[in-house]
């Protein structure tokens, strides 16, 4: 009969081919794909075999009528009839097993068998599926082409359903690869970070282990930072491992990516980098690259040994990408916020000079009155009286108090030597760069609008700095959620001179009006955390400067700061 037109045949082919539509879960498919070739053909057993290819061997997946301890059951391609199907491609119809040197017996029952291979669109056999009957002669060349019809349709069903995995699978790891870039964005504490880097890749690449090592390229020196083991951080030894004694350092010398099938080989028993777990095989390592510089490596560990394919290798990437720009993000971060403490300090730093002059200046005075008066009385005294010596002594204390005095008042003055021409677009925007990673973190755009020509301005650039530091800092305080500041440059005539101006406004809450006209005022301060110093010291600086700082604008939209400058001519 031909097998076209058996009732069976479309009734065999259909309840396969509808699985694609039906089931999800390949390994569900394929029992019941194997349920049904058995049922059809009237066999007694049977086993879909699929070929592993990290070891391979041949590996029944499913089976019906067989023994429990058939799923340990493994062949070598050309092992036994399945084995040599696999190995040929070719089906095979055995009506006495007995009589076959290649048979390899299971279940002692069996007396004919049949085998057909899996082969998918390009030629490549990714399994068998093979029957067998209690009878011998159960079966007979129309069973072996109808088995062939079933055995395509089930590869054409079988490569649908692990597509659709892998897609859903990749699906699953872009969600995951973004949650994690989301959440490795937030890490500005580092060994946190390198913690959160090794958790998420074990997870996301379900394997035994996973470990982040820093590069120190100056020393030449690899340190592991983070080791997840199981899901749990465990601890590592805090030791440098010279880069020449590592075998992950083959992915630094490279920039590339490596792969060890067996790490317990005797020829690994020398490198030092390696977690002390018996139990690990295969090591996939990946190079962690900013800017095309190495800054570290990431590993994963399988307790088996594995083949990597190209869809791991590919992720793994990805998570060392993802690591690589957190951990610049989280360097970044640390010199901002170090920035942010030296310029608190100067800040402090120039407040106590401003003070010791103040108080300098205000003892000046009544010192200069008492030198004089004290001259004046013109004391003379024999020599051998004792109050001649007192005189004496009370006339060098004044000198010395007037040189010291004199001292802290020079030296509070800023050095002229130190100011210099500037661009003033140049300035800015130097001082825009130092705050640029606060205002990404504080969710705040910066417009930086540079004047329509070349600004030269005469000014101590550090102090100038400080000065448009303090307002950008400011500005960000006043705006909690978000928001945007606005740096414009522009100039205007004053009298006969010619001034730049630049402009800094912000969309923050304002300025409480009981507040705007003693916001210069020392030690004035709408925080609780501020000194009331930083736009009292900004007043003092311009004017210094013979420019000045004014408000220009304020209330709930927003409060507008006005910096201006004389211009070189």
């Amino acid at each position: 009969m031909d097998v076209e037109s058996d009732p069976r045949t479309d009734r065999a082919l259909y309840r396969i081919s509808s699985l694609a539509g039906r089931i999800d879960d390949p390994h569900v498919a394929l029992k019941t794909i194997l349920a049904v070739c058995i049922e059809t053909l009237g066999a007694s057993s049977g086993s879909v075999s699929l070929l592993n290819p990290d070891t391979g061997k041949l590996e029944i997946d499913v089976h019906q009528g067989l023994f429990k301890t058939t799923d340990e059951v493994s062949l070598r391609l050309g092992q036994g009839i399945t084995g040599w199907v696999a190995f040929h491609g070719r089906p095979q119809l055995v009506t006495d097993v007995t009589a076959d040197s290649r048979y390899i017996s299971i279940r002692k029952e069996v007396r004919s068998e049949m085998a057909a291979p899996m082969v998918e669109a390009g030629g490549q056999i990714i399994g068998v599926i093979n029957v067998d009957s209690d009878r011998l002669g159960g079966f007979n060349d129309t069973d072996l082409a109808f088995l062939i019809r079933l055995c395509e349709e089930a590869t054409a069903v079988m490569q649908r359903l692990w597509q659709l995995r892998h897609l859903r699978g990749k699906a699953r790891q872009l969600e995951s690869l973004i949650t994690i870039g989301q959440r490795l964005v937030g890490k500005l504490e580092q060994q946190e970070l390198f913690d959160t880097i090794t958790r998420d890749a074990h997870g996301i690449t379900n394997t035994r282990a996973c470990a982040f090592y820093l590069f120190d390229s100056t020393r030449q020196i690899l340190r592991m930072l983070s080791l997840t083991h199981n899901g749990i951080i465990t601890n590592t030894p805090e030791e440098d491992f010279p880069i020449a004694s590592c075998l992950v350092a083959s992915a630094i010398h490279t920039r590339k990516q490596i792969e060890f099938l067996n790490i317990q080989s005797p020829e690994f028993l020398d490198v030092v980098d390696l977690p002390r777990d018996p139990s690990l095989r295969s090591l996939l390592a990946a190079p962690v690259l900013y800017e095309n510089e190495v800054i570290g490596v990431l590993a994963v560990f399988t307790d088996h040994v594995h083949r990597f394919n190209n869809d791991e290798k590919r992720l793994l990437a990805a998570l060392a990408s993802l690591g690589a720009v957190a951990l610049q993000n989280s360097r970044l971060y640390s010199r901002v916020f170090q920035s942010e403490e030296s310029l608190r300090k100067n800040e402090q730093l120039t407040t106590l000079g401003l003070l010791a002059a103040e108080i300098a200046h205000e003892i000046r005075n009544p010192l200069t009155v008492i030198k004089l008066l004290f001259g004046y009385l013109d004391l003379d005294f024999p020599a051998d009286d004792p109050r001649r010596t007192d005189v004496r002594v009370i006339s060098e204390k004044l000198d010395q108090l007037e040189a010291i005095v004199s001292r802290v008042l020079n030296f509070a003055k800023a050095p002229s030597s130190l100011h210099s021409r500037w661009g003033l677009a140049d300035m800015v925007g130097d001082t825009i760069v130092l705050i640029r990673l606060k205002l990404a973190q504080s969710k705040i755009q910066l417009r930086f609008e540079p004047p329509n020509r070349p600004l030269v301005v005469d000014v101590h650039k550090g102090q100038i700095q400080q000065v448009l530091l303090n307002l950008l800092i400011n500005s960000t305080q006043a705006m909690n959620d978000g928001g945007t500041i606005t740096v414009r440059c522009f100039t205007e005539k004053r009298g006969e001179s010619d001034f730049a101006l630049i402009d800094l406004t912000d969309t923050g809450r304002g300025i409480p009006e009981e507040l705007r006209a003693h916001i210069f005022d020392s030690f004035l301060s709408g925080r609780t955390d501020g000194t009331g110093l930083g736009l009292a010291i900004a007043k003092r600086i311009m004017l210094s400067h013979h420019g000045d700082i004014t408000l220009l604008d304020s209330g709930p939209g927003g409060t507008t700061m006005r910096i201006a400058l004389p211009l070189v001519s």
